[in-house]
């Protein structure tokens, strides 16, 4: 069958495509940010070439479950084809579609991002164009308990090109970080962990020294911040816990 000469396809190019979401979502009034590793490219100069330069499968968005009825037919207007039953029965939490000529998947999250451990973003989301914050896209890659080289490049990239800091937009907010894992010693615990992944994985990149030298200051900026933070009475109570009861979920389905 031929495509109609005005039919609205996804493009090919998935880093592409996400930047014609976001621009589309903002035309048409809708808080609609980019995550995962089309963000992170976004956002990271040292994404887009070697070492840390990698391919990426699909596109994820995040937004807010007031206007899902909105998204559902906005995910339509740009060419996909939605998961009809999925969203009818999960559309306050996550609405799924797919390009129907390549079959790659479009998952839209709603309200928080929740893989091993749940950030709430509803207040973050709107916060700056293109993509979640820094701090919190930071997040939710240390939060993968089972991470992959794919998540630790994407984290080594955010590290290497911004500076730990306050709310400015190309810094990492240590305020953030402190806020959110001090509340949350499961969440916290997982982070420690993957941080000092990153830094093990880092002799191996194939960084210039000093690039190498940055990511690991950064990893020691933010151990000392997570160190230095003020932890809830449920952190305290749970850290008395510590691993002998499981700290995390594994989500069944998840698309990276």
């Amino acid at each position: 069958m031929s495509q109609a000469p005005d039919q609205v396809v996804p493009l090919g190019d998935v880093r592409e495509e996400g930047r014609r979401i976001v621009a589309a979502a903002e035309e048409r009034g809708l808080p609609v940010r980019l995550l995962g590793g089309v963000a992170v490219w976004a956002r990271c100069p040292s994404a887009a070439v070697p070492p840390l330069e990698r391919s990426y499968g699909d596109v994820d968005i995040i937004s807010l479950s007031r206007v899902s009825r909105e998204l559902a037919t906005f995910g339509e207007s740009l060419g996909y084809q939605p998961d009809k039953l999925f969203n009818a029965l999960h559309g306050k939490q996550r609405l799924n579609f797919t390009d129907p000529a390549s079959g790659r998947p479009l998952d839209v999250l709603l309200d928080q991002f929740e893989m091993c451990h749940a950030l709430d973003l509803r207040d973050r989301i709107t916060l700056e164009p293109a993509t979640i914050p820094l701090a919190d896209l930071l997040l939710t890659k240390l939060q993968v308990v089972e991470i992959n080289d794919k998540d630790l490049i994407d984290i080594t990239a955010l590290l290497a090109d911004h500076p730990l800091g306050g709310q400015d937009i190309d810094s990492i907010d240590l305020g953030r970080l402190a806020s959110v894992l001090g509340r949350d010693w499961g969440f916290e615990h997982t982070v420690r962990i993957n941080l000092e992944k990153v830094r093990a994985s880092l002799p191996g990149r194939g960084l210039p020294d000093a690039v190498s030298a940055t990511a690991d200051e950064r990893i020691a900026g933010i151990t000392a911040a997570l160190d230095a933070g003020r932890k809830s009475v449920g952190w305290q109570l749970r850290a008395r816990v510590g691993e002998r009861v499981r700290w995390y979920e594994l989500p069944e389905d998840v698309r990276h």
